[in-house]
């Protein structure tokens, strides 16, 4: 039980009484009361002399003034008044009182309920000197004669440090457990009864872990309760709080939000005349970019094209150094997931006086460009302008108009803009197929909702023209963006994408000459591009292995990064490149148009001076926090997968070996894209290596080799919605080759059953390791 410094419980004063004679129940309740700290039964019993033949008695006096009487029981079945604080906890520092003392809470107590009065002890291990405002600590607590408690520092908890999420299990007499959400984390912890901040079970809750005793579970207490399990609503808040997703904005954020107001011309550019239009998703809240295009009238340029893309001045209401800039940096980015969307900015602003909504006037970061018949740009314009949407149009609108079927509101816009956007996408695609940018062709899963919030189907994106013709406009602005702050030599945050390593390259080759493969062919010293990687795709085009093929060839790729330092982007096969079009999602464009304002003085709200080496950090924080956004997002579609799949538990389903690791394959199914793992040790009973360059397990016993890609059937064995993961059983496919020590193929493996030399019950076959199941 937690003591005192000098370990030794405080001295209790204790009535006297006749010699062989219980204490009374009021007694026992006085010493608990008058006892700084919870007691138990041994102090009990040592305080009032009971001897060894009266030990059963008190025992039974104690169990009946915990029903009944105002105490209860704690750790390590400690017994204190009803409503005393823990013997230890987690607790926070909510602020500075005028004597410049921390005013401290325990972290997770209702705030509608009163708490006594918590001072921290000042001590070498840390306390109030060292504590500051929103910082937390483990801490032991000791109650004064006054009601109020002395709290002595344990250990400081840093910032976002050890959270677990999990769900929380009812157990007897208040106690419970948690079984964390992450399916690396295989530990349950132990909730003390007054410290699940009456959680029921099934809740979905957040929790602080404490010091973990000597014996028994490690402990751990709920800070906050985020809803049932079973809720759709629970599968993103799960991803949010494993990544620490900022959800909420601070008070001085929104006041800023809020009193925004819309722009007026001014030394504007009227680009009000322009009929741009946006085009988004059917479910798009926000829309931050529109486009526009018609024929070049220069007659210099027979067949060129005059594009605009007009992005939302999100500079002009998110000044440097402000709240709502803390708060956008802070978070780096949107976070999108099929049921909500965390937002970087305040809705006041991401929904609406930044969201180019049709028929109003907003204030835009806008770029001309210039196109040759060929797609060659020729010149570029950035202004700062005000401009009125004509109308706000989805993919699949505009494709279904440019095929021949428009609807009201693209019918009187396909002659005098759509067509002619297409037109200008043609040249653009046109030039990219010159630079040769790599084309891979990843199928990307889409969870439908129905109105109750659970998976109604999941879908496979469908690629249109459409989407293909904004990717291109807004490659086409990210790069004259770019090109802007070079010239005007000012500093751009750029989307850098390195050249693959030339170690994953070699891999790559070597896999790929095993399928018969041999489009990656490179002399020594040659210098890869995006056009060796396209044969490869090219080669694959068919063939059963052409997903998988394309998933390795993203997997050798190195990882885009926002850097002040231009590497170019390989994958785009571009010299130069920056994010431009998406400030009210991407803190980094917000950055180019920042710089773009002070570099064209185009007004307020321009890039400040910038540190090197602060802004070289910057970079390598965002793409660190858009790493976490991505992980938050694939991490949320992955749990829907699994509660999509729950009901299909024991169905035999077809797939393919996605991955091979040293403790299983990972599979992924044909029909709606889940993955999951089968386990080394559900497969043929064998010791199997796993050759990480070939992607493969190898049995050593029977020669069995699963490489990646090979189809498979398998049966769903569990779908876990607490961990989010799905298991399976080998039931056919892969593993008929057989190989031996040196590599060479053998025979096929013999059929189930067949006996084998040394195959006896119980023995091992000599020369080999022991068996991994």
């Amino acid at each position: 039980m937690a003591r005192p410094p000098g370990g030794k419980l405080p001295k209790v004063k204790v009535p006297r009484r006749g010699p062989g004679s219980l204490p009374t129940r009021q007694q026992i309740i006085d010493f608990i009361a008058s006892s700084p700290i919870p007691v138990g039964k041994r102090e009990i019993a040592k305080a009032f002399k009971v001897g060894s033949a009266d030990r059963v008695a008190l025992k039974g006096m104690l169990k009946e003034i915990e029903r009944s009487g105002p105490v209860e029981r704690g750790h390590h079945r400690r017994l204190a008044p009803v409503g005393a604080l823990p013997e230890i906890a987690v607790v926070e520092v909510t602020g500075i009182d005028a004597e410049g003392e921390p005013v401290v809470r325990l972290l997770g107590s209702d705030p509608s309920v009163a708490m006594p009065t918590i001072r921290l002890a000042a001590g070498r291990r840390g306390g109030a000197e060292t504590l500051g405002a929103g910082e937390r600590a483990i801490a032991r607590f000791r109650r004064q004669d006054d009601g109020s408690y002395q709290a002595a520092v344990v250990r400081k908890i840093e910032p976002q440090g050890e959270r677990v999420l999990g769900v929380y299990k009812a157990g007897p007499d208040g106690t419970g457990r948690i079984m964390p959400t992450d399916r690396r984390d295989k530990t349950t912890y132990r909730i003390r009864a007054n410290e699940g901040l009456n959680a029921a079970d099934g809740d979905l809750v957040l929790a602080e872990p404490l010091p973990v005793p000597r014996l028994g579970l490690p402990h751990a207490q709920v800070i906050e309760r985020l809803g049932k399990m079973g809720d759709p609503k629970a599968i993103s808040l799960i991803a949010i709080h494993q990544q620490g997703i900022p959800v909420g904005f601070p008070e001085a954020a929104l006041k800023e939000a809020e009193a925004a107001k819309p722009v007026s011309l001014g030394t504007r550019t009227d680009l009000r005349d322009f009929p741009l239009v946006t085009i988004d998703g059917a479910d798009a809240r926000d829309f931050d970019d529109a486009v526009w295009a018609a024929p070049d009238t220069d007659p210099a340029n027979p067949g060129g094209w005059h594009l605009l893309v007009a992005i939302a001045d999100v500079s002009w209401y998110v000044r440097p150094g402000s709240a709502l800039d803390r708060a956008a940096k802070e978070r780096g980015n949107s976070v999108y997931f099929p049921d909500r969307v965390v937002p970087m900015l305040p809705e006041a602003l991401s929904n609406e006086l930044c969201s180019l909504k049709p028929a109003v006037e907003r204030a835009c970061m806008a770029i001309h460009i210039w196109l040759d018949a060929d797609g060659k740009k020729l010149k570029h314009q950035a202004v700062r302008g005000l401009m009125r949407s004509a109308a706000r149009l989805t993919y699949e609108q505009v494709q279904a108009a440019m095929d021949g079927r428009p609807d009201d509101t693209t019918g009187p816009l396909l002659d005098p803009v759509i067509k002619p956007l297409y037109g200008a996408y043609a040249a653009l695609d046109l030039a990219r197929r010159k630079r040769g940018t790599l084309e891979l062709d990843l199928p990307e899963r889409r969870v439908v909702l129905g109105a109750d919030g659970t998976v109604e189907r999941i879908d496979q994106r469908e690629r249109l023209d459409s989407h293909k013709l904004i990717e291109e406009f807004m490659i086409a602005a990210n790069v004259a963006a770019a090109e802007t702050l070079e010239k005007v030599h000012k500093p751009c945050m750029y989307r850098v994408h390195d050249a693959p390593d030339p170690e994953k390259l070699v891999a790559l080759r070597e896999f790929l000459e095993g399928l018969d493969i041999h489009a990656l062919k490179l002399s020594k010293g040659q210098v890869v591009r995006p056009m060796h990687f396209n044969r490869i795709l090219s080669a694959a085009e068919g063939r059963p292995e052409a997903a998988m093929i394309n998933e390795l060839v993203l997997r050798s790729q190195a990882q885009a990064m926002y850097a002040p330092d231009n590497l170019g982007h390989f994958g785009l096969a571009l010299q130069r490149y920056a994010h431009f079009t998406s400030p009210i999602r991407r803190y980094a464009d917000l950055l180019v148009h920042r710089a773009i304002v002070v570099g064209l003085h185009l007004g307020e709200g321009g890039l400040e001076q910038v540190d090197p080496e602060g802004f070289t950090e910057l970079g390598l924080d965002l793409s660190r926090l858009e790493r976490r956004a991505a992980a938050a997002e694939r991490s949320a579609v992955d749990r829907y997968l699994v509660a999509y799949m729950a009901d299909q538990v024991g169905q035999i389903l077809p797939g393919r070996v996605n991955g091979v690791t040293r403790f299983g394959l990972f599979v992924t199914l044909a029909e709606s894209g889940a993955d999951g793992l089968i386990p080394i040790s559900t497969l043929p009973a064998d010791y199997y290596h796993h050759d990480e360059a070939a992607h493969r397990l190898v049995g050593q016993r029977s020669g069995r080799v699963y490489r990646l890609g090979d189809t498979v059937d398998v049966r769903l064995a569990e779908a876990d919605p607490v961990a989010g993961g799905l298991t399976f059983q080998l039931i056919d496919g892969g593993g008929e080759d057989r190989v031996s020590r040196k590599g060479q193929r053998l025979l096929r493996s013999p059929p189930p059953g067949a006996k084998r030399k040394f195959d006896k019950p119980g023995r091992k076959r000599p020369g080999t390791a022991p068996r991994r199941r």
